[in-house]
């Protein structure tokens, strides 16, 4: 398994509390909380600031009542569904994240389509797990921190993503803050962590307005996002920038 793309080594970290960054992000904010973009809108940026949207195609992962859906809205800045129901279909939602490469100080913006797929459905269904897997960049492996049968259930949702290419794995643990019900301990995410070698990431059910709800799980797909594809470009024999590369 390889390894995860050490934090803060392809990007700036937390580049959205320094000043430079004020202008991209109030591109994705609205009266100090993120806009809602549809499928074919994108931040409006002035001529003197023209950046670069780089696109990629994110399947979130995971056993019905993990929090799948949340997340997706959580991400999306949009309002997290206050009951549990069970996702028909598929739902997909747009992200947009301005990041800052470390080397070169170019910006970017990443524009995360995120898939989200009920557990019964995909069962039903034969033809929405390929059609989730098609051109997808990365997928999230969701558990509960308060379900013991998600995160045992974590191997076998991996391993049926192995053969699907070059593909960025992560694994978030969500409803961290509800400590009195916690049925998966510290010990258990540092075994597994040492078991498969994937970024993890925990988000807890409190959501707050501000852009350091979602940073740190932002900031690290985008950079394991981009470090994917700087290694396939060096593979491919592309003509690399001078810090990491230009993926294709």
């Amino acid at each position: 398994m390889a390894q995860a793309c050490p934090p803060g080594s392809v990007l700036v970290a937390d580049w959205h509390r320094h000043k430079d960054s004020r202008e991209y992000f109030s591109r994705i904010l609205h009266k100090m909380r993120r806009k809602n973009f549809g499928l074919l809108e994108s931040p409006v940026m002035p001529p003197h600031l023209a950046v670069d949207t780089v696109h990629y195609k994110i399947f979130i992962s995971g056993k019905s009542g993990v929090g799948k859906t949340a997340l997706a809205a959580r991400l999306a800045g949009l309002n997290i569904p206050n009951t549990h129901y069970e996702t028909t279909g598929i739902e997909t939602s747009v992200v947009y994240w301005p990041v800052k490469l470390r080397e070169s100080g170019r910006v970017l913006f990443f524009r995360l389509q995120l898939w989200d797929c009920g557990e019964n459905t995909l069962r039903r269904f034969d033809h929405f797990l390929p059609s989730c897997k098609e051109r997808v960049d990365a997928v999230l492996f969701l558990f509960s921190f308060t379900d013991r049968t998600s995160f045992d259930d974590l191997s076998n949702q991996i391993s049926q993503w192995m053969s699907v290419g070059q593909v960025v794995k992560m694994v978030i643990g969500t409803k961290f803050d509800l400590f009195m019900n916690c049925d998966v301990t510290e010990s258990d995410v540092r075994n597994f962590q040492e078991s498969w070698g994937l970024p993890l990431q925990r988000v807890g059910g409190e959501v707050s307005d501000g852009l350091d709800d979602v940073a740190p799980l932002l900031n690290c797909l985008a950079e394991n996002l981009w470090h994917q594809d700087c290694i396939a470009a060096r593979s491919a024999n592309s003509p690399l920038q001078q810090e990491t590369g230009t993926p294709p």
